[in-house]
């Protein structure tokens, strides 16, 4: 098989994005990241641009010695003598420079004529290798250029000392056949082209960056150009990480690879979206939340028999622990029944039967269920807990500049019992309370609350995780008022305490 090279630009390209910007320890912290998923070449930024931007791009370069380093630059000296600068401590130093080549970009951006062009680009190149022996030529707008003037940029960049061409499709307008034949046809072509490295640099406007650059590749190209995320300029570029397992799940197809240790692929992921302040859409190809998570129950009965009916990569592959099964109102029997067993809870077929009527009704009010829902279920529906204490009353006081207290009524064995305390808020001070009643002091290890319908008059859930010494509970309650639901929680678990004693 032959080898892709990855060339990684979420430094440059990448950062490119809208609010996206990072700080010069982001990018070396994203930088060392990248060297350990073993990407090839790294671009790292656009040193004439800022002084932050040439900073990082010398840092990187100080710090990383085994991908390529590389830095962008327009065909312009000054541009040239800062990548040059800047990547002075470099190993393995690149230049990569560009100027637009398209009709558009020449007529409307650089107001030039095609022999302007060409003889700008070639003294570009020449002057670049001067510094590197590794120098790039990017014509941008590649796939909206007039096809012979293309092939003659390239052979004339590569005579002066090319060794990579990239061929951008830079707005993202080129289709799949369309750039295949584009990558064959500059193979064809260009008569120099076994010189030089062949590039593909896809943007997702129509949403086709990455079959562009899997159809370059099958056409040729051998490099190709991509961030993590798929982070770019507008819809952004071509996704690293779609690529790449593109390749290794379809091996029988493509019959390349690339030396990308795979299992990093997660952790990158959400490094550059926490430092780049971008999240990640929870069904996003390979890195996406929802990427190995499966709720219908069709398909959780296949994953639980054989992975594969429904999973074409391993999750580990990728950086993820496992596959999830997702319980929700599409699950099944078989989901449910594999979650009591994971939980260690052991029930009859007819306290199973009870237990999924239960979490059905539950899961036509719930998006997702959790373990505390099952246990909930299985401790309040199936194995009943008798109710010793019973919420009767609960009045709340704050507000700014007001000791939060709470006044709680209870019922034990048909007796009242009152009492107030105060706390650091009124849910705080509603549990002092009922800890005052009920003589037990229990720890309060979790505390969540979500609403589990729609509308500002939603009904809440809370759940509640109590430590007692060595016992452990969950308790739940629900109410369209959230004080009273987190007391009706707290309780429970109380209840649930004393019978476990």
């Amino acid at each position: 098989m032959e080898r892709i090279y990855i060339f990684d630009t979420t430094l440059r390209d990448g950062e490119q994005a809208p609010g996206a910007s990072l700080n010069v320890k982001g990018k070396l912290e994203i930088a060392r990241q990248l060297e350990k998923l073993n990407v090839d070449i790294i671009e790292a930024g656009f040193p004439i641009a800022s002084p932050g931007d040439f900073e990082a791009v010398n840092l990187i370069a100080k710090k990383l010695k085994k991908p390529v380093i590389c830095a962008l630059a327009r065909s312009l000296k000054k541009d040239i003598d800062a990548a040059r600068d800047a990547l002075k401590p470099a190993k393995k130093p690149r230049i990569h420079v560009f100027l637009a080549t398209s009709k558009i970009h020449m007529q409307y951006k650089l107001r030039k004529a095609e022999d302007e062009v060409l003889k700008q680009a070639v003294e570009a190149v020449k002057y670049a290798k001067r510094f590197a022996d590794d120098v790039e030529f990017s014509p941008e707008d590649a796939t909206r250029t007039e096809r012979n003037f293309l092939f003659k940029i390239l052979a004339e960049v590569i005579e002066a000392g090319a060794t990579v061409v990239n061929i951008p499709d830079t707005v993202g307008y080129t289709v799949p056949d369309e750039f295949s034949d584009l990558i064959k046809a500059i193979k064809e072509n260009v008569p120099n082209i076994d010189k030089a490295i062949v590039s593909a640099h896809c943007h997702d406007d129509l949403g086709l960056s990455c079959a562009n650059s899997l159809a370059a590749i099958k056409a040729g190209a051998r490099q190709v150009e991509c961030t993590i995320n798929g982070i770019g300029e507008r819809a952004g570029s071509a996704p690293l990480e779609e690529i790449v397992m593109a390749i290794k799940t379809r091996q029988d197809f493509f019959n390349f690879y690339t030396r990308i240790k795979t299992q990093e692929l997660y952790k990158t992921s959400r490094l550059v979206s926490h430092l780049m302040g971008i999240d990640v859409q929870p069904n996003k190809a390979i890195v996406g939340d929802n990427a190995f998570r499966h709720e219908s129950g069709i398909h959780q009965d296949g994953v639980l028999k054989m992975p594969r009916t429904y999973e074409i990569m391993k999750p580990e592959d990728v950086g993820f622990k496992e596959s999830k099964i997702v319980l929700g109102k599409h699950s099944g029997r078989h989901a449910f029944v594999k979650k009591l067993e994971e939980l260690g809870i052991k029930l009859t077929k007819n306290e199973v039967d009870k237990a999924f009527e239960e979490f059905k009704k539950l899961a036509d009010k719930k998006k997702e269920i959790f373990d505390e829902d099952i246990i909930a279920i299985v401790e309040e529906e199936v194995k009943v807990i008798p109710q010793v204490w019973e919420l009767v009353y609960v009045h709340t006081i704050a507000g700014s500049h007001t000791v939060p207290t709470a006044t709680v009524k209870l019922r034990k064995e048909g007796k009242i019992y009152e009492d107030a305390a105060c706390g650091d808020g009124p849910i705080d001070a509603c549990y002092n309370t009922i800890d005052r009643i009920v003589k037990i002091n229990p720890k309060l290890l979790n505390y969540n609350l979500k609403a589990i319908t729609s509308g500002r008059d939603a009904l809440g859930e809370v759940t509640v995780r109590l430590k007692h010494k060595n016992t452990e509970v969950v308790g739940r309650g629900t109410s369209t008022d959230i004080i009273e639901a987190s007391a009706k929680a707290y309780i429970n678990a109380i209840n649930k305490l004393l019978y476990s004693k």
